[in-house]
């Protein structure tokens, strides 16, 4: 199958958190496209806001036919099917949720709007539990 190989970080700090993860990459399969790789399941503490919940995440290589806006969507539908009422960027802060999912790095496409920019640089570059994810099984090439 050829199409664009796509970095995502997953995470979630509500509810059964591994179990969350491994539903949306049930999901993912089935909408997105193939798993290539995956990390191990990373905890740490919320970043740029406080809680008491902890966060499960985990990022996975995709190959998808999908293109980016078409994944994007894709995401939201997979984020409001298992109960996301409001993401981080309608809501205008952090907040605990059930499952947050994130493209990091789409192929080596370089794009910026409003509700989408690539290669996602706070992953990238900012936080330190997306490196440690990233880092994992190389999965930035």
């Amino acid at each position: 199958m050829s199409g664009y190989k796509v970095i995502l970080i997953l995470g979630s700090n509500l509810g059964n958190t591994k179990k969350n993860i491994e539903d949306a990459i049930l999901e993912l399969e089935k909408s997105a496209g193939a798993i290539l790789n995956k990390s191990e399941f990373l905890y740490s503490e919320p970043v740029e806001y406080c809680s008491n919940n902890i966060f499960c995440n985990i990022a996975l290589k995709i190959l998808t036919r999908l293109s980016p806006w078409q994944l994007l969507q894709a995401a939201k539908r997979i984020e409001i099917k298992m109960g996301r009422m409001m993401d981080s960027a309608a809501a205008g802060h952090y907040q605990d949720r059930i499952i947050d999912i994130d493209i990091v790095q789409f192929g080596n496409i370089k794009f910026e709007s409003k509700r989408l920019k690539l290669p996602h640089q706070k992953h990238l570059y900012e936080r330190e539990f997306s490196r440690k994810l990233l880092e994992d099984k190389h999965l930035i090439e």
